[in-house]
């Protein structure tokens, strides 16, 4: 009687031990290097490590009581791995099967462990859920806990591999959108500097033919002053024209339209002059015209002999033969 007495305050004292230590124990499980960061995706598929580290089996069943206490004293109730009361006193069991000491002590330490375990996957901490799940298996294979444990980790983990999967789609997305972005951008570009440069050969072929067109007019201008120069040397230098026969001096003309311009000299600006021969006949028409000299050649040649053959005198006795020089000046 005395003895279940002692286990009784026993069982009780360990339980307000343990409610106490569970805060201080959970910080040490953030802590642990199995813990550090929420895992990113489903861990490969490994074999699972054994419940109870090796180091920990290893252990004397006096030795494994010494550990447990002690991590109990400084909060270790199930983290971190290797070093835990759970480990010991689940290898301790191992050794000692019929220790109702140590079940009472699994079955205390059992809550504690399912609500880290809870903490874990909510953490998205998978292998250290899965590290406890293992403890609690190992403890109880049939804690009614277990199977919703064992469910919540793989419906996280395929929470976060979705995730992961839709991040990467995401991140995917954004750099197709960045690099299409990028060449409209360079597209745009090429198409504003192919524009520009379309421009720029555009302006520099209008400077150009403005200067062949000035250079143009330059020239005929000069060509323009140099038939006037030359017309007016000729001039200068032809001889006085023989006194005219007696017969000449009697022709009396009736109408002498004057030649038409030539369109092309006209446009050019170009002078010269015709010396023309022609015979008038007895009622005074002109027949037998021809070309003598020009300047310049054959320029005003049509025009000269179109506009003699119109001419009209009055009826001589004989026909005469005659020249005349028309002049072809632009000015007037």
């Amino acid at each position: 009687m005395l003895s279940n007495t002692i286990s009784s305050k026993s069982r009780l004292s360990a339980c307000l031990l343990l409610a106490l230590a569970l805060a201080a124990c959970s910080k040490q499980e953030e802590a642990a290097p199995g813990a550090a960061a929420p895992a990113a995706a489903p861990a490969a598929a490994t074999p699972p490590a054994p419940a109870v580290a090796a180091s920990v089996q290893a252990m004397g069943a006096e030795q494994l009581r010494e550990s447990a206490t002690q991590a109990l004293r400084e909060n270790r109730m199930y983290a971190p791995a290797g070093d835990n009361a759970m480990e010991y006193y689940l290898a301790l069991r191992d050794k000692l099967p019929d220790d109702p000491a140590v079940a009472s002590a699994l079955t205390d330490l059992m809550p504690y462990t399912v609500i880290a375990t809870e903490q874990a996957v909510t953490r998205e901490q998978f292998v250290e859920a899965q590290r406890l799940a293992a403890l609690i298996e190992k403890a109880d294979a049939s804690a009614p806990a277990l199977p919703r444990i064992k469910q919540s980790i793989d419906a996280a983990q395929k929470t976060v591999a979705q995730r992961s999967e839709a991040e990467a789609a995401k991140a995917k997305a954004d750099a197709l959108a960045r690099t299409q972005a990028e060449q409209q951008r360079t597209a745009q570009q090429q198409a504003a500097e192919a524009d520009a440069a379309r421009r720029l050969a555009e302006q520099q072929e209008a400077a150009r033919l403005a200067s062949e067109r000035q250079a143009a007019e330059q020239r005929a201008a000069e060509q323009q002053r140099a038939a006037a120069a030359q017309a007016a040397q000729q001039q200068a230098a032809r001889p006085a024209a023989p006194a005219a026969a007696p017969a000449q001096r009697s022709l009396r003309p009736i109408s002498m339209p004057s030649p038409r311009y030539p369109p092309e000299a006209l446009r050019a600006g170009t002078a010269g002059e015709v010396l023309v021969e022609f015979t008038v006949g007895t009622n005074g028409e002109v027949t037998d015209v021809r070309v003598l000299r020009s300047n310049p050649a054959r320029l005003f040649d049509r025009e000269a002999t179109n506009a003699v053959r119109r001419w009209r005198f009055e009826p001589v006795d004989a026909p005469v033969t005659t020249r005349r020089t028309l002049a072809f000046n632009p000015g007037g």
